[in-house]
């Protein structure tokens, strides 16, 4: 097991290194990198991604490319137009609700990305469940003007039946992402009245092949999404794209330019806005360069243990 440690180019979900642990097995690489608010007992879905990967390999896919968004952290305006400009991505995906930061921000840096874009590309909009429903509304009716129409917006509230009630009073899109992979049982969770779209992370959810039992329980059209994975982890999320019945949105699997570096030379970095399906990970031939310190090697190795013994 390796211990990577790569610093972000910006601050994104709190933090500014992105950790994680690479394993090797008798198929190839897989990856675990569970973010540090996720406890010792919502981890072992992550762990079985990354043995997934390494000792079992993925279905086959029923489509060669994915299409892909860029992703626009929390930056200034003429930042985020400069993302996406450099993207090749016809879609953007925006992070707004940022703690203590205004709701003027967000509509600058939505503008900025249409402005970017151009009338043909797709705005969506991320509030990592901040809201609260008439927050919510407000915030998506004024979002949805600054982006001369919204495709949709992710999890605006934390609850389902918050973005049932949400859904009911905008003209917007609701897609769910944490009400599905932080459920207690994803496969049993009611999203279909509550969302338009479910957005499904193989991570969190156990490997490509339970990602699929998800994704046809929920019943609505899916958008994949990364966890912030260097290409190792990238690739389980590309198989799962690849292998879905239906892919009817851009997936928000181009994060890896949100890292300053990434372990493989075989970079799953997108190209003219989409990326290939892989049957495997790449090896990561680059990992030296981004080789944890001893304390953080120690804190993840310490982790994937307890998370083994549970």
């Amino acid at each position: 097991m390796l211990v990577y440690s790569i610093p972000m180019r910006n601050r994104f979900r709190g933090i500014t290194v992105r950790e994680g642990v690479l394993v090797e097995g008798a198929h190839g690489w897989g990856e675990f990198c569970a973010f540090l608010d996720y406890s010792d007992a919502e981890c072992p879905p992550w762990w079985g991604t990354a043995v997934e990967a390494a000792e079992r390999g993925w279905p086959e896919p029923v489509r060669d490319s994915v299409p892909v968004n860029c992703t626009v952290p929390v930056v200034s305006p003429e930042r985020a137009h400069a993302i996406v400009a450099a993207s090749g991505c016809s879609t953007a995906k925006v992070k707004v609700a940022d703690p203590g930061a205004p709701l003027s921000d967000d509509l600058e840096r939505v503008a900025a990305v249409r402005d970017a874009l151009g009338p043909r590309g797709a705005v969506r909009v991320d509030a990592n469940a901040a809201w609260d429903v008439d927050t919510a509304v407000r915030a998506i009716r004024e979002l949805d003007k600054a982006a001369r129409g919204l495709e949709y917006v992710e999890q605006p509230c934390p609850s389902l039946d918050d973005l049932a009630a949400v859904r009911r009073r905008v003209d917007v899109r609701i897609a769910a992402d944490e009400s599905i992979r932080r459920a207690e049982d994803p496969l049993k969770v009611a999203v279909a009245g509550a969302a338009d779209v479910a957005v499904i992370k193989v991570a969190p959810l156990g490997g490509v092949r339970r990602a699929l039992e998800v994704a046809e329980a929920c019943g609505l059209p899916c958008v994949v999404s990364s966890a912030v994975e260097t290409s190792v982890g990238m690739a389980a999320g590309l198989a799962l794209a690849g292998a879905l019945p239906e892919l009817d949105f851009a997936c928000g699997l181009g994060t890896l330019p949100l890292l300053a570096g990434d372990v493989a030379s075989a970079s799953l970095v997108p190209v003219g806005g989409a990326l290939p399906v892989p049957r495997r990970a790449p090896v990561p031939d680059r990992f030296a360069e981004f080789a944890a310190d001893e304390a953080t090697t120690r804190k993840w190795l310490d982790r994937v243990a307890r998370v083994r013994g549970l």
